[in-house]
């Protein structure tokens, strides 16, 4: 890790609510022009956290350094929070129209009436409201509401924006756009973010690094496919999508493969362990293939089963199919993949993976 690269840091931070860790956080830093993802369930700290990096919430214990320098003192808060921003879920927007809201945070800090109208003007077309400078706010929907709010944390040009879950109450499309626009616009400008999200595919999408949270700990973190196809524990695992986890024992280790025994089935893997090692074989359901006879040698899928369709549910472009192999395994499948098969409840079909889909946890 280099230093210089830094921009923000904690150590041993700790936050407490009536006596009860909220928060505890042994380190964490943020290098410059960095988009870190934190993810987690609720309750788990991500707004928590976000709040004490703003100095909006103050720790019972830890140390925030910015750019290697102490934010400890009453002026040396002031100084960096004169450096960043945050968006919070709801817009919080004066009543007055988009070019003041916009153009607040620059009069605090006195720019000229010039330079200001430059500035506003600039953000305003990036976030594409342009044609929204002298509407009233309380006329915006909500996601022209939230391009003013990101336009007006961006106006003042800071170092660093925290982004508390901003895009949440947004239809789809409209949170497709807008997080297009936000992740262009941070690469033009060099700006460092970190944002709270619940949406897996947002942060895999727009992060170079995500962080996993729970009970107020950092639990993972590292690239997004790093955790989203290396998760470090059973809880990590279940949140970014590993939907089959199946609890077994290794009964067979050779040359770099296993397999494990679970309920009513053997799976075969990739890994190191030892025979006799308890683990969690976790599979990832757009690795599940559905075939409506047995593959034999046409497939080089180490895994196949025969199964009977128990659950499909719609997941937009894709069908979720639940599996019953004697255990449960969960699999995708496009709609057109469904059709030709003609797929339905009740259906006999035969699942197969791969041993390197299968992801081991727990070898010693």
């Amino acid at each position: 890790m280099i230093l210089k690269d830094i921009l923000l840091s904690v150590e041993n931070l700790k936050v407490e609510l009536g006596g009860v860790s909220i928060l505890d956080i042994p380190s964490f830093f943020i290098r410059e022009k960095e988009f870190v993802s934190l993810v987690g369930p609720n309750g788990s700290g991500k707004s928590t956290l976000l709040l004490v990096l703003n100095c909006l919430v103050r720790p019972v214990a830890g140390r925030i350094t910015y750019r290697q320098d102490a934010v400890a003192s009453r002026d040396a808060v002031f100084d960096y929070r004169r450096k960043v921003s945050m968006v919070f879920q709801e817009p919080l927007l004066f009543d007055t129209t988009v070019y003041k809201n916009v153009a607040s945070g620059l009069k605090i800090r006195g720019f000229t009436r010039e330079q200001i109208r430059e500035r506003v003007m600039r953000y305003l077309k990036w976030f594409n409201i342009e044609h929204l400078a002298h509407r009233s706010a309380r006329k915006l929907s909500g996601g022209e509401a939230q391009r003013a709010s990101l336009a007006r944390a961006f106006a003042i040009e800071p170092e660093m924006i925290f982004l508390d879950e901003p895009f949440s109450a947004l239809d789809p499309p409209t949170r497709i756009a807008l997080t297009d626009d936000l992740v262009k616009i941070l690469r033009e400008t060099g700006i460092t973010a970190i944002m709270v999200t619940h949406d897996q595919s947002e942060a895999l999408r727009m992060s170079d690094r995500i962080v996993v949270m729970n009970s107020g700990s950092i639990v993972q973190q590292g690239t997004p496919l790093d955790v989203m196809n290396n998760p470090a524990n059973e809880f990590v695992a279940s949140f970014v999508g590993m939907d089959t986890i199946l609890e077994g024992t290794v009964i067979k280790s050779s040359e770099g493969f296993i397999s494990v025994s679970v309920p009513h089935a053997e799976i075969d893997a990739v890994g190191d362990c030892q025979t006799g090692d308890k683990v969690y074989c976790c599979i990832r359901p757009e690795n599940v293939a559905i075939d409506l006879v047995h593959p034999d040698e046409h497939t080089s899928a180490r895994n196949v089963f025969a199964a009977e369709i128990r659950e499909i549910s719609s997941l937009g472009p894709f069908l979720k199919l639940t599996l019953d192999c004697g255990f449960t395994l969960v699999s995708y499948v496009t709609r057109e993949a469904f059709a030709v098969l003609e797929l339905k409840e009740g259906k006999k079909v035969y699942p197969s993976f791969k041993a390197t889909a299968v992801h081991v946890i727990g070898c010693r």
